[in-house]
């Protein structure tokens, strides 16, 4: 009884130390850590998809996310469905796998301004003209 007390202490303690040392998965994520982005359009009724992986695109592509103005804590909806879905890859760990936030993507006809939303965190952002047609560009492959 005495052996099993020692063993079940031993064990307690290994893994509480283990737990205690590990890394917990951060909640801000670095743009420099941005290594890859699925595109899924949907607004043509189609389920096409494009990766981007190329290092010049995804400097454009940081670029681009740097200048979102976000508004935080807010519940939107849309009139219409999102025309495009964008999975931004983050490598925080080389040990770890990446961490995936997808972004929900409306581009507005009449202004050439989008929105963006970010509903893991209930964030609406914005995107100026220049910076919009910047994007639509790089997420549509032209």
């Amino acid at each position: 009884m005495k052996k099993h007390l020692i063993k079940l202490t031993i064990a307690s303690l290994t893994l509480i130390t283990l737990i205690g040392c590990t890394k917990g998965v951060p909640t801000k994520f670095d743009l420099n850590q941005l290594t890859r982005v699925d595109v899924q359009i949907t607004a043509e009724n189609s389920n096409n998809e494009i990766i981007i992986f190329e290092e010049e695109q995804i400097n454009m592509v940081r670029e681009i996310f740097a200048g979102i103005k976000w508004e935080e804590n807010v519940e939107s909806e849309m009139d219409r469905a999102e025309d495009m879905k964008a999975t931004l890859f983050f490598r925080y760990d080389k040990n770890m796998p990446e961490r995936l936030l997808e972004y929900f993507i409306w581009f507005n006809q009449e202004n050439e301004t989008s929105i963006i939303i970010d509903r893991e965190k209930n964030s609406l952002g914005s995107l100026d003209k220049e910076n919009t047609q910047k994007l639509k560009k790089i997420l549509l492959n032209n």
